[in-house]
């Protein structure tokens, strides 16, 4: 394979060296003198590089030619792959990518927790393309370009890459990103809108702009023709989220309401509503996937009392009260913790309680849903883990406990807490694909008690 990076003006002349690894960013580690990640290179490559930013312990280097290719490079289905911060590994074939993720897992447990699984999980995997229905994208007004910038930040920049459309992204919104820029250009506060939320439903598609000043009628009835002419909701953010509304006058005729965001869990008859800043998985393919294996693991009956902590809108805690007797979903949000009550009625579930609490601190243990005792815990914490409740998991002695994680350092280091200092093994463990084409992580560990 020939030349895939032209030159750059970096810290040293080129040098040649082989792939040993991929760092957790999806960088090509090669030992050639000091350390050097290569963005762009694969475990096996010779690859020639030039050093462009000096790092204590490595030096971050550009891709300059691949002179031996490895058998596992696929060619990008993104013009923008390399310079998008979006996706770093859709030039790595996607069985290995899940191979690359599952060796992660494994390794952070082994290293961090200091135990492996009984046995190992099948990694969950779906869609490759198309498949984000939640994104945060950046906007850009570019005077000398004479145009505005939408996408994801360039990688290792605070720049917004120049897209005309993106592979990942539902293709309710991917398609639009060149007609999005278009639009923004012709706003009059068109330097004045810096974001934009992505949030995709299985009725509607939705855009929030964040917008810093107030908009004329000529700029509304602009947004107004864009809104009919690509069928998606627009919603406007002039300051926190509380302040997001619907662009105005687009909403649906006097005397109707317009339906709800939602998406569907067709195997357990539900139908989650959702505001377009609240917190649903990106993948709606893989969230079903996930939850039909939640439930499986933890095998909950009419005798089960579950406990779903970081439940949000209820994603896992309705599924369960489908087969469980009793579960309590416990959520920080307030408005995710309101949102999951409307869902349970919504869905005629009547054995499922949503508790507001704050799970980043230790829990009090004369809270009165802590007293009842649960048979089984399933929590979904956010990327720093969820240290603080571990000994208040333990103390129910459940017989499962399931743990859904983003990060595979804070799940090991969680699951270490729970082996070593209170007993548990670590029943089965493994991946799931949620993000295709990243670096991201996301897996299950199941834990029962120690014999």
């Amino acid at each position: 394979m020939g030349s895939e990076r032209r030159a750059v003006r970096g810290l040293s002349d080129a040098e040649l060296g082989t792939v040993d690894a991929l760092t957790h960013d999806g960088e090509g580690i090669v030992h050639a003198g000091k350390t050097a990640f290569v963005a762009g290179a694969l475990p096996g490559e010779l690859v020639r590089f030039q050093r462009v930013r000096r790092r204590k312990r490595h030096d971050e280097a550009a891709l300059i030619e691949i002179v031996r290719a490895c058998g596992e490079r696929a060619v990008p289905a993104c013009a923008h792959f390399g310079v998008c911060g979006g996706c770093a590994l859709q030039h790595l074939e996607a069985g290995r990518q899940i191979e690359a993720k599952h060796a992660e897992l494994r390794d952070s447990l082994e290293r961090i927790a200091g135990t492996a699984p009984e046995t190992w999980l099948e990694p969950l995997r779906g869609p490759l393309w198309g498949y984000r229905r939640r994104a945060r994208l950046g906007a850009r007004y570019v005077p000398k370009k004479g145009r505005t910038l939408v996408g994801f930040r360039e990688r290792l920049s605070p720049y917004v890459t120049a897209t005309e459309r993106c592979e990942v992204l539902a293709p309710a919104v991917g398609q639009l990103i060149g007609p999005l820029a278009a639009l923004l250009t012709e706003l009059s506060i068109r330097e004045r809108v810096p974001q934009i939320e992505v949030a995709v439903g299985d009725n509607a598609a939705a855009l929030v702009l964040r917008v810093l000043g107030a908009l004329p009628s000529r700029d509304l009835e602009r947004l107004r023709d864009f809104e009919r002419a690509h069928a998606v909701r627009l919603y406007l953010q002039p300051a926190g989220l509380e302040s997001v509304t619907r662009l105005p006058a687009a909403a649906a005729p006097e005397g109707t309401a317009e339906e709800p965001l939602w998406y569907a869990l067709p195997d357990f008859d539900l139908r989650l509503e959702f505001a377009p800043t609240d917190f649903i998985q990106v993948n709606g393919a893989m969230n079903r996937a996930l939850v039909a294996r939640a439930v499986a693991l933890l095998q909950p009956t009419g005798e089960s009392r579950v406990l779903d902590l970081y439940c949000g809108l209820g994603n896992l805690t309705l599924p369960l009260a489908r087969r469980a007797g009793r579960v309590v979903g416990v959520e920080a949000d307030h408005a995710l913790v309101e949102r999951a009550r409307h869902n349970a009625r919504l869905n005629g579930i009547r054995n499922a309680e949503f508790i507001e609490a704050d799970l980043a601190s230790p829990l009090p243990p004369q809270l009165p849903w802590l007293s009842e005792g649960f048979t089984d815990v399933l929590l979904d914490p956010p990327r720093t883990g969820a240290r603080e409740v571990m000994r208040t998991i333990a103390r129910f002695g459940p017989r499962r406990v399931l743990y859904i994680s983003c990060h595979p350092g804070s799940l090991a280091r969680d699951v270490g807490m729970l082996v070593h200092d209170h007993g548990f093994v670590l029943r089965t463990a493994g991946v799931l694909d949620m993000f295709p084409h990243t670096t991201h992580v996301e897996s299950l560990a199941l834990l029962t008690p120690g014999e």
